[in-house]
């Protein structure tokens, strides 16, 4: 994911005369244009995430966020985790028209058919797949760290393999676009720039 200019934001004091001057944090450029997106770049992004289900909510909002803002996504994720059964695998996979039509009533969420459809469809897909295992086989550790935002890819070969790969198992709106930022969101590649403050914690 990438958005916006450079990040700085005062740490907490620990207490010290020096650190009575605001001492700063340098974060990733994407993630100082609100307070949600610092949040979520300081105690969620690259950080690993597992578990079928865990996997499946990511892999869900990644693609409700195609084409939009990721804070739209963020700001309603609480609203998704309702309308989705807590992204539960076998539940979503039990959804049926009546699900559909409710979901697509429902404003606390983005209201697309065709994601909706898919999100149910790949809750399916996920069945009996072993669907944290199969994403995590395309962890890359050894990513090159990226200086600034022009650095950071939108696709890689790795997220060209496991959209590839996904697909291959029925799951349906997520290209390697998607699946790249996938990967940076739970942990598969590590894309905090070089002078990230999480590169150091």
């Amino acid at each position: 994911m990438t958005e916006t200019p450079r990040a700085v934001a005062p740490a907490e004091p620990t207490g010290s005369a020096e650190s009575a001057e605001s001492v700063e944090l340098v974060r990733c450029g994407w993630a100082t244009s609100a307070p949600d997106y610092v949040a979520y770049h300081d105690e969620e992004w690259g950080r690993p995430v597992t578990g079928d289900d865990r996997v499946f909510e990511r892999i869900a909002l990644e693609s409700f966020q195609s084409g939009l803002s990721w804070i739209t996504i963020l700001r309603k994720r609480e609203n998704f985790r309702a309308a989705f059964a807590r992204f539960s695998i076998p539940a979503v996979a039990a959804f049926g028209d009546e699900d559909v039509a409710r979901l697509l009533g429902d404003a606390g969420i983005v209201r697309n058919r065709a994601k909706i459809e898919a999100t149910i469809a790949n809750a399916r897909a996920a069945l009996g797949v072993g669907l944290s295992d199969l994403v995590w086989k395309h962890a890359d550790p050894d990513a090159p760290v990226p200086k600034t935002l022009a650095d950071v890819p939108a696709q890689t070969a790795g997220s060209k393999a496991l959209a590839k790969e996904l697909k291959a198992h029925g799951f349906r709106f997520i290209g390697p676009t998607t699946a790249y930022a996938l990967m940076q969101a739970i942990g598969l590649v590590n894309d905090h720039l070089a002078d990230c403050w999480t590169r150091r914690a």
